[in-house]
Formats: structure tokens, C-alpha cells, sequence
């Protein structure tokens, strides 16, 4: 239920003319509340004298888009309005010419000049966007071009230049993409709009084009690096990775594809091997490490040990390890700090499964996200896991997708995870039961490919719903969605 205020303040802005003129007049500590309901109602022409005339030095969406007291509504979590988002971008424009024209004066002056507007954490779901929202793409092509058209329209007389603006944004950059966010990025840094990048997404990106970006990027601001869509191989990581080496804040870097490259002599890849170890060596501030497709085999020591700090989030899907990767990572410091753990792809069935096992146990405290993916893992090899994996008292996410696992052992693992009362999601596969003439054991391609007896497994989705009410965890989410339930990102953890 919407709050009095929140009430009130909608009214108010029925009438926008007046609304506009009635801003000087109200307290400043509606503003974040302003903002929110002219955002939600799409009262365009109060958003933009609201950012226009802004008296706090942060403009931040996850602060005043979230849900609050007034409003359960998390606007973040939905796409964005196209109108309110253009609305944001002219009222910072007309902000900036303002105060190219008045500096100094009221309501515009420095000590409650506006110094950062953080647009960072848009929604970014990878559905095409309606011609009503905006994506976190279409916002930063929006501030990339305002910057732009400021840095060559601008026309500041000397001593009356305005306040720089920081603008905080998360980049998500391709081939068709690069040319112009490179101009972007080189028209900020003389511009009263600065752009800053928050994370970097990198996808099929030439080399060159990726060191160009990295060169271009605010060493201060970036926390993370995503060049999981670029097949760069051992030698064209050695060439990227001194540079992304120097964002000394970095949290989080996703890397896939680190393995040898077939055409070179097995000691030029060893030597590149090495030198991105060394390289890796230098990071003070990582948290989060993705190697997703990488061949680690035997390696997974040489790659944790070159760290300076623990690991909160590792990723390792489809690297092929060994038990001894397994294991060296259960002794290893980062398992006592592990809140999120991707080991997707690697069979942990036969003799991984003991190793397996025992990581489980060392990373029981601490886990919130697990993925197991993929995994090979039979009802034989759950049913041996269950009594470490239910120890995992804090997990709350559980992904099982993929796996041969069968009506009876997803029962098994419903009746023993309610012991885990943090647990909220499990992604589990369609259970072998509902496949009609599956080979056994039977390989992951088929139980991705393989049609399904819908009507059995309706029958399965009932079953595992009544169970789930009778052990009072219906709001515990049991799904075989892996895209609508996608993995959490660290930073939200």
C-alpha cells in the first residue's frame, strides 16, 4: 500500500506546469521521492526540472528507483521508461547549459552542484526492448551521444565553465558498437559530462579495438572486466591482460577461452601461460574470477595461487578438471570465502565425486550460489552428496539443470533440503522418468535435445508442488527455467 506521502506527491504532479513552478518552493528532501513518481508516472516535463535543478551532489537509480517505504515498486527490475530516461538525459543537458550561462548564481551554484548521476544496474535481460523502454544498451548509446553533442556544441566562455558531471554507466560493447563509444569515451574527458564506466561487457571484440577501450577507461571507477565473448586464446589474452592489470580496484574479471591455441608451438603457449599468471598476480582487490571454457586440467593451483586475496565468486564451468583441481581448491584459502561456485560442464561423477565432496564441505559456511550444471550427477552420486550438500545452511540457490536425475531423487533432495531454510531457488532438469527411450547413462546433449512426455511431467510438477506445500516451502521456487532464472550476479550476493 502506497504511503500518504507518496499519495500526495502524485497528486501534486497531476498538473505539470505547476508542479515545475512549485519546485523552488518545496523542501529538498522530496526531491528523491519527486523523482521516483514523476520516473513511475512518466511526468516528463517534472523530471526534467527535477534533475534540471537538483540540490544534492548524487543522482543514483538504485537509490531512488529501488522500492522504499513509500513505494514497493523496484523500477530497476523492470525496463526502463524510454520517455523518462530521455526526460533524465535533457534535464541534465539543460543542467549543464545553465550553468555555462549563469555560474554561480541560484539555484544552480557550486556548493550543491550536482556531481554524479549514477545510471548504473539497468536491466539488462537481453529481450528485445518495445519502442516504450529502454535498455541498458539504448540508456548508453543516450549518454554517449549527449556527451558527444556537449563536447561539440559546447561553448563555455573562460572562468564560467561548469561543474563536471560524473556519469556512471555500464558499458556493453561490440563491433557494431565500438567505434562510437570510443568517441564517446574520447569526447568525456575534455567534456562537462564525463563519462564513467562502472562495468565493461566486451562481445566480439577485435584485440586492437579491446586495448583501445581498456586505454580509454577510468582506472578509478572500473570494478569489472566481462571478456567472456571473445575467443582470445593464451596469446591474445597475454596481449590484454597488462592492461586490464592496471585497474588495480578491479572486483571482478570473466574471462573464457584460456587455453593454448593449436597453431602456435606448445612453449610459446606454456610461455603465455606463465606470463598471464604473473600478470594475474598484480590484481590487490579481486573477488570475483570467471574462466569458463578454459582447458585447467592439472592447472587450477598454478591459477589461484598467483592471487594476492581470496575469492568470494568462482567460476570454472566446462574446464575439464581433475580431482587434484578439486581438492587443491578444498585446502586451498579461497574455499573459506567462497559465496558462489560455478562448476558447470566438469564430470563429477566416478572418481571427481569424493574430491567433490570434500570441496562442498570446506565451502559449507560460506556458499550461497551453486551451480552444477551439466554435471553428470545420477541419482547415485546425489544421494552421496545430499549429507555435505545439506550442510550448506546459507545456500540459497541451487542449479542442477542437465543432470540425469530422476522423479525419485528429486524427491529425495526436496525432503532433505528443508533443512536449508535459506534455500529460494533450485533449478533441477526434467527428471529421466519423463524422456521416452533415453540410452543410459545418458549424455548431456540428449537430455538438452531430447523431447519430453509433457503430460508425465505435469504429473511430476504436481507432485513436487504438493510435497513443497506439505513441508511448508512453497516459496521455495523449483524450476527447469535456466533462462528465466539466470545465475546471480556476485555483486548482488
Amino acid at each position: 500500500m502506497h504511503t500518504l506521502v507518496f499519495l500526495s506527491t502524485r497528486q501534486v504532479l497531476q498538473c505539470q506546469p505547476a508542479a515545475c513552478q512549485a519546485l523552488p518552493l518545496l523542501p529538498r528532501e522530496l526531491f528523491p521521492l519527486l523523482f521516483k513518481v514523476a520516473f513511475m508516472d512518466k511526468k516528463t516535463l517534472v523530471l526534467r526540472e527535477l534533475v534540471h535543478t537538483w540540490p544534492f551532489p548524487l543522482l543514483s537509480f538504485q537509490q531512488l528507483l529501488q522500492e522504499c517505504a513509500h513505494c514497493s515498486r523496484a523500477l530497476l527490475q523492470e525496463r526502463l521508461s524510454t520517455e523518462s530516461m530521455q526526460a533524465v538525459i535533457l534535464g541534465l543537458t539543460a543542467r549543464i547549459h545553465t550553468q555555462e550561462t549563469e555560474a554561480g548564481t541560484q539555484p544552480l551554484c557550486r556548493k550543491h552542484a550536482l556531481r554524479v548521476l549514477d545510471m548504473t544496474g539497468l536491466l539488462d535481460d537481453g529481450v528485445e526492448q518495445d519502442p516504450e523502454t529502454m535498455s541498458m544498451w539504448d540508456c548508453t548509446a543516450a549518454v554517449a551521444r549527449t556527451c558527444i553533442a556537449q563536447q561539440q556544441g559546447g561553448t563555455a566562455e573562460p572562468g564560467l565553465s561548469p561543474v563536471p558531471v560524473e556519469i556512471r554507466v555500464d558499458l556493453r560493447v561490440n563491433r557494431a558498437s565500438y567505434t562510437f563509444l570510443r568517441e564517446a569515451l574520447q569526447s568525456s574527458v575534455a567534456s562537462p559530462l564525463r563519462l564513467c564506466c562502472r562495468d565493461l561487457r566486451a562481445e566480439d571484440l577485435p584485440m586492437r579495438n579491446t586495448v583501445a577501450l581498456l586505454q580509454l577507461l577510468d582506472a578509478g571507477c572500473l570494478r569489472r572486466i566481462d571478456l567472456r565473448f571473445n575467443n582470445l586464446g593464451l596469446r591474445g589474452l597475454s596481449v590484454i591482460i597488462p592492461h586490464v592489470a592496471r585497474f588495480q580496484h578491479l572486483a571482478s574479471l570473466r574471462l573464457h577461452y584460456v587455453h593454448g591455441d593449436s597453431r602456435q608451438p606448445s612453449v610459446d603457449g606454456e610461455d603465455n601461460f606463465r606470463y598471464f599468471l604473473a600478470q594475474m598476480g598484480r590484481f590487490l582487490c579481486l573477488r570475483e574470477l570467471s574462466m569458463g571454457s578454459s582447458l585447467l586440467s592439472g592447472r587450477l593451483h598454478q591459477l589461484l595461487s598467483t592471487l594476492q586475496r581470496p575469492l568470494e565468486s568462482l567460476e570454472l564451468a566446462f574446464c575439464a578438471l581433475l580431482p587434484e583441481d578439486l581438492r587443491f581448491l578444498a585446502q586451498s584459502s579461497h574455499a573459506a570465502h567462497l559465496k558462489k561456485l560455478d562448476l558447470s560442464g566438469n564430470d563429477l561423477s566416478g572418481n571427481q565425486l569424493t574430491p567433490f565432496q570434500g570441496l562442498l564441505q570446506a565451502v559449507a559456511t560460506t556458499l550461497l550460489h551453486l551451480e552444477l550444471t551439466e554435471c553428470q550427477l545420477a541419482d547415485a552420486q546425489l544421494l552421496a552428496t545430499l549429507p555435505t550438500l545439506t550442510r550448506c545452511a546459507s545456500l540459497r540457490y541451487l542449479g542442477l539443470y542437465g543432470n540425469p536425475l530422476s522423479m525419485a531423487g528429486l524427491k529425495e533432495l526436496l525432503r532433505d533440503s528443508v533443512v536449508q531454510a535459506e534455500l529460494r531457488t533450485v533449478v533441477h532438469p526434467f527428471p529421466v522418468d519423463c524422456y521416452e527411450g533415453l540410452p543410459w547413462p545418458p549424455p548431456a546433449s540428449v537430455l538438452l535435445e531430447a523431447s519430453i512426455n509433457e503430460e508425465k511431467f505435469a504429473r511430476v510438477e504436481a507432485e513436487l508442488h504438493q510435497l513443497l506445500l506439505a513441508s511448508g516451502r512453497a516459496h521455495v521456487l523449483w524450476t527447469t527455467d535456466i533462462y528465466g532464472r539466470l545465475a546471480a550476479d556476485y555483486f548482488s550476493l
